[in-house]
């Protein structure tokens, strides 16, 4: 079975420890490839104000930035991806596919795409047309984690939404995510159960 959990929790501006930024929740997502071999993801590196926070995280979980072998990014808004650069060896999972350095070694034209064992992304456009959560499969139930198509929980509302680029999407994503999951990890926010 995967296993995800909060690495540090997110926040917008209005929860903002400054008063300003907002950071994006970045997670952790570990289970076998689709060879067999371990996968260790971090989902969404953000803008946390210190790379040291992303390493002692890690580091609690008894991991270093090069024990990742995948990063994913739900979106493409700077507050999910800024800090991919730490992980300079892991394969990177977004909308377009599977990318090694250079190279996009796995085009995906699918709505789903099985990353690994209990590992899929679903295509969920409407906060931004490259949105992406990924399912996660785990012993307690089906994790989202989600990105921006959820905020936070019951937070904002789809009509409230300042960067939505196609709202009726939206809507349609909301829905989806609500009928995979059990548990949804928000793009700013703390795990919660739907």
């Amino acid at each position: 079975m995967a296993e995800v959990k909060v690495l540090l929790k997110g926040y917008l501006m209005k929860d903002s420890p400054t008063g300003i930024g907002s950071c994006s929740t970045i997670s952790l997502i570990k289970t076998k490839d689709l060879e067999g071999k371990d996968l260790i993801m971090v989902v969404d590196p953000g803008t946390a104000q210190s790379q040291d926070l992303i390493k002692n995280a890690l580091r609690a979980e008894g991991l270093t930035c090069d024990d990742v072998t995948h990063i994913g990014i739900t979106h493409s808004h700077m507050d999910h991806y800024r800090n991919i650069g730490m992980f300079v060896n892991a394969i990177s999972v977004n909308y377009d596919g599977i990318w090694s350095t250079d190279e996009c070694v796995y085009s995906n034209e699918k709505k789903i795409l099985e990353i690994g064992e209990g590992l899929k992304t679903v295509k969920t456009p409407g906060h931004s047309y490259d949105s992406i959560t990924f399912l996660v499969s785990t012993s307690e139930g089906d994790v989202a984690v989600c990105g921006d198509v959820f905020w936070q929980k019951d937070y904002p509302r789809v009509e409230d939404d300042p960067y939505a680029n196609d709202r009726i999407a939206l809507v349609g994503s909301r829905k989806d995510v609500l009928e995979m999951a059990d548990f949804i990890i928000p793009g700013h926010g703390d795990r919660y159960g739907v």
